[in-house]
Parts: structure tokens; C-alpha cells; sequence
């Protein structure tokens, strides 16, 4: 029995990406692939987004060129690929707000929108800074967080303050506090159903980036088990590993339920397609009744 379906949708890509932004200390190791996803889950009358995207204009489009972002499509031809609208979206959890994550607010116009409230509270701090500390400000578009208040003015944005059990059924939220961001949320789903689920996915956001992230990147056997953590931490690359580790506890230790958005390597891992737009799509489950969007 499966409730949900899980597909990571790529929107756009970094085709040449420093490895040190990925993996913690990766220092002149040369460039990766950096492909830029956003996940729906579908299900239980759902349709649900972790994450938007970005708007391709103004700075959104500012901070995607300075990054070096290449194919970038809208949600509505990125979703068309497994047969959604962004209208059918309900329901959308932003798990932090950089720019590549909390751009596309406005395309999905019945959605309410989940967050942590430290992380939008803490941007809006960040925002009002003298210009000398902006550093803290590299992926954020500020017209995002003003979008995001606009939200909350809406009725159309609720902010949370740490993990809710049951946000949706068998979907739980959880926050590693002033790690890679001040609030960044990671989504549980308990695919069965059950509290004590056999059938659980983490979607970890950007608390990791890639596999390496979780089973460590070292040369030495011994090193092969050691959380290496992403190369950008807001907060503390301690806070990084101890969510690593509350992740991987909540699928016992099986690294494959761990979903890192950012892993060009999910194609490796899970069934997948590649677009005539010449983006991915990978199917991590499906619901009982629910027809693969990858299959030939």
C-alpha cells in the first residue's frame, strides 16, 4: 500500500558547479553538475510542491545568470510531464528561501504555502543589514521574501515553528535550525500511513545536496561512512550533520530513502526520463492506482 507519488522534477541546471559548494572542504576538486529540482507528491486527493523554483526575470533572472543556470523552464512545462497543472497545486512546503527554492509563488495561485517562521523572519533581518554584511543575502532574491509576506497577507501563507506531525496525512515537517539556512525544513513521508511507518522518504531540501553528502566522500575506508556536509551553512556545518544524521534515523539509516533534490545521480538510483526540453524527471514512488510518468 503506497498513499503518495514522489517525482523530482528538474527545472533548469548548473551544468559546471564548484564541487567545494557541494561538499563541505571539496577545495580544487573541479565542477559538478548542480541540476535544479522541485518535487511534487500526488495523493490522498493532494497535489502538493516541496519547493517552487525560481521566476526567470528581474533578479531572480539576476541571481540564475550570476550562477550560471542554463535551460530553465516554467512549472507549467516542467509539470505537464507527469500530467499536473500548477493550478491542481494545493498545498506547498518551502523547505528555505533561496532564490531557486521560493521564486514561483505566483504560478501556483491555489496553493497555501508552508514555512518555518524563523526562516522568513530571520530573512527579513537579514535584509535590513548595512550593505557590508550582505554576504548572508548570495541566493536571496529580496523580492522573494516580500512575495512571501504578500502571502501571509493573502491568508495564503502559514509560518510554522518547528516539526508538525500530520501537516497532511502520513506528511510530517522538520526544521534544522541555523544550518544550511536559519529555518531549513525537511518533509517526511510516511507512505503507508502508520506512525511507525516501513514505508518512509525523507525530501531533505538543501540539507544535503548529493549522495556524498550522507555516506561521506573520503579516499580512506574508514572515511567512507562519515557525513560530509554541503558547502553552504548560514548557521553551523555541526547543525548540517546532526540533521543529517535526524534524517537518516527516520528511515533507518537506508541512505537510498533519503532524497537529496540536487543529485544528478537520482537518474542512477530511480526510474527516470529525460524530457524533450532536456530535463529529468525522476519517479522515486507511486501510489497504489498511479501510472508512471517515466516508463516508455
Amino acid at each position: 500500500m503506497a498513499d503518495y507519488s514522489i517525482w523530482v522534477c528538474e527545472y533548469s541546471y548548473v551544468s559546471s558547479y564548484h564541487k567545494s559548494g557541494v561538499i563541505y572542504g571539496a577545495h580544487n576538486q573541479g565542477y559538478v553538475k548542480l541540476p535544479y529540482c522541485y518535487v511534487v507528491i500526488k495523493g490522498n486527493g493532494h497535489t502538493i510542491m516541496v519547493d517552487v523554483g525560481y521566476n526567470d526575470k528581474d533578479y531572480g533572472k539576476h541571481l540564475g545568470d550570476k550562477f550560471g543556470v542554463e535551460n530553465w523552464r516554467s512549472p507549467a512545462k516542467v509539470l505537464l510531464e507527469i500530467g499536473v497543472r500548477p493550478e491542481d497545486v494545493d498545498h506547498c512546503f518551502i523547505t528555505h528561501c533561496h532564490f531557486d527554492h521560493f521564486g514561483n509563488v505566483e504560478d501556483f495561485p491555489n496553493a497555501k504555502f508552508y514555512i518555518q517562521e524563523r526562516e522568513i523572519s530571520k530573512w527579513v533581518w537579514a535584509m535590513s543589514l548595512p550593505d557590508r554584511m550582505r554576504w548572508m543575502m548570495t541566493a536571496i532574491d529580496p523580492g522573494d521574501i516580500v512575495r512571501g509576506v504578500g502571502l501571509a497577507r493573502d491568508r495564503r501563507l502559514e509560518t510554522i515553528d518547528g516539526p508538525v506531525t500530520d501537516i497532511l496525512p502520513g506528511i510530517d515537517l522538520h526544521v534544522a535550525f541555523d544550518s544550511h539556512t536559519y529555518g531549513s525544513m525537511y518533509v517526511k513521508v510516511r507512505n503507508d500511513g502508520k506512525s511507525n511507518s516501513e514505508d518512509t522518504w525523507v525530501l531533505a531540501g538543501d540539507l544535503v545536496y548529493v549522495f556524498d553528502n550522507l555516506k561521506g566522500a573520503g579516499p580512506a575506508v574508514d572515511l567512507e561512512d562519515i557525513y560530509v556536509p554541503v558547502g553552504l551553512a548560514v548557521g553551523s556545518q555541526t547543525n548540517l550533520v546532526l540533521a543529517t544524521e535526524e534524517m537518516l534515523s527516520h528511515v533507518g539509516y537506508d541512505v537510498r530513502r533519503v532524497i537529496p533534490i540536487h543529485e544528478e545521480r537520482l537518474k542512477d538510483t530511480f526510474p527516470s526520463r529525460i524530457t524533450d526540453q532536456g530535463l529529468r524527471i525522476t519517479e522515486i514512488c507511486l501510489a497504489d492506482g498511479e501510472t508512471s510518468k517515466v516508463s516508455v
